[in-house]
């Protein structure tokens, strides 16, 4: 019998919008919650598994940046797209209060606000990627130009 999956307010917010996605569970190790760990839970290439990373910009504030889960963000990249000339990952005490989301679970949907989203330009070289569902141990699988139109991504260079 299959276990049900509880939705995420992502996975709302994409049923609600008519978008075409698939909950995908893994096993969490709260010792290890990179990308990719989730990547070989999956048995999935860690290049088409995102994670979510929120950035300050000095002149923006908040954005979010969508990259390849074994990448790590150009913060000067980063701060050229937006429009920033200089921008930090927010520290993880402020991830929950400004996002709604905790480390390990954050998505690019349903944050809080709607936050300026760039997505790591890569991700239009596979038919689907995977992204959090909000919650740890559960992933959304998702084509990449609807999660573009969804979330009004710049798909651009970020690492």
């Amino acid at each position: 019998m299959a276990t049900k999956i509880n939705k995420t307010n992502a996975a709302r917010l994409l049923d609600k919008a008519a978008v075409s996605y698939e909950l995908i569970p893994y096993e969490v190790d709260e010792n290890n919650l990179a990308a990719i760990h989730v990547a070989e839970q999956l048995h999935e290439d860690i290049q088409c598994v995102f994670k979510t990373l929120v950035l300050h910009g000095d002149k923006t504030g908040y954005f979010v940046c969508v990259i390849p889960g074994d990448r790590e963000v150009d913060l000067k990249l980063a701060a050229k797209v937006s429009g920033n000339k200089k921008a930090d990952l927010i520290p993880m005490k402020e991830l929950l209060p400004v996002t709604g989301y905790i480390r390990g679970g954050c998505s690019p949907i349903g944050m809080k606000k709607n936050f300026p989203t760039f997505i790591h330009d890569t991700c239009l070289h596979f038919p689907h990627i995977f992204i959090s569902a909000g919650i740890r141990g559960l992933q959304i699988k998702i084509a990449p130009d609807t999660l573009i139109r969804y979330t009004s991504a710049l798909p651009c260079q970020l690492s």
